[in-house]
């Protein structure tokens, strides 16, 4: 496998960092995959399950949402729908490159993110989301304390993963106007849902609305005794290996959803 350097504009001019990971001999595939709220590109299960579809043969770029990692932007500018729109621009800089994405692939809030940029991404055929939620505003559990503040003063400061962020209302405001199982229900994609029975981040009731939002073709699959993050190995390889098997169904040259 190689790793390299992927950088890219969004539609708001910002650079956005990306990892383009890709197999010793020709793509299976080609995939993108989101991270998780305030996470980055480096975060495990983004490494780990790039990687570990990359060893089965794809091709996958993890990058930075604007105002996280190495990406421009700043972090309180961005919202739910920024996400999804930096995604749709990570897949026209790779079809512009002639690797256009069959798949799309999120963790957590990046879950839903894939779920609602589906339909912004036309050579998908495949979309997998682990342990995403079925609301959006689930996210705000992070900062639930600093909710008050926000809404009343507009913004507040809230410490996640160690790090501070400003949060605005303009976040909270966005992340109302999006229904996910309502996207779900007119994806038009195949649809793999990963989710551990044993979440405590984002309960596994996420997951069941999700597959019922959902039209067939759908399958679920449980990550058992994995935490929510993926940060055993073993739980990573594990997802990537059940991606790469399920959508090989999808994305193979012919096949359709």
């Amino acid at each position: 496998m190689t790793t390299t350097p992927f950088a890219f504009p969004n539609a708001r001019g910002e650079t956005l960092a990306g990892r383009l990971e890709t197999p010793d001999g020709p793509a299976r595939a080609v995939a993108i995959f989101a991270h998780c709220f305030t996470c980055s590109k480096e975060s495990a299960a983004a490494v780990k399950v790039s990687r570990g579809l990359a060893a089965r043969g794809w091709a996958v770029l993890r990058f930075d949402f604007a105002g996280l990692g190495a990406s421009a932007g700043e972090f309180a500018d961005t919202n739910f729908s920024s996400n999804v729109e930096d995604i749709a621009a990570a897949a026209a800089q790779l079809r512009s490159q002639g690797m256009a994405p069959a798949a799309l692939i999120g963790h957590s809030l990046g879950g839903a993110a894939v779920l609602a940029a589906g339909a912004l991404v036309p050579d998908v055929r495949a979309i997998a989301c682990i342990g995403a939620p079925s609301a959006v505003e689930h996210v705000t559990h992070n900062f639930a304390a600093a909710l008050p503040a926000i809404e009343g003063d507009g913004e507040a400061e809230v410490t996640l993963g160690g790090k501070r962020y400003t949060i605005r209302r303009q976040l909270l405001e966005d992340l109302r106007l999006h229904d996910i199982e309502a996207r779900v229900a007119d994806l038009k994609r195949a649809l793999l849902v990963l989710h551990a029975p044993r979440d405590e981040v984002v309960g596994i009731e996420h997951a069941t609305r999700i597959f019922v939002a959902a039209k067939h073709p759908k399958s679920f699959v449980s990550l058992d005794t994995a935490d929510h993050y993926l940060a055993r190995a073993a739980d990573a390889e594990y997802a990537a290996g059940v991606i790469a098997a399920w959508a090989e169904r999808y994305i193979a040259p012919g096949a359709a959803a």
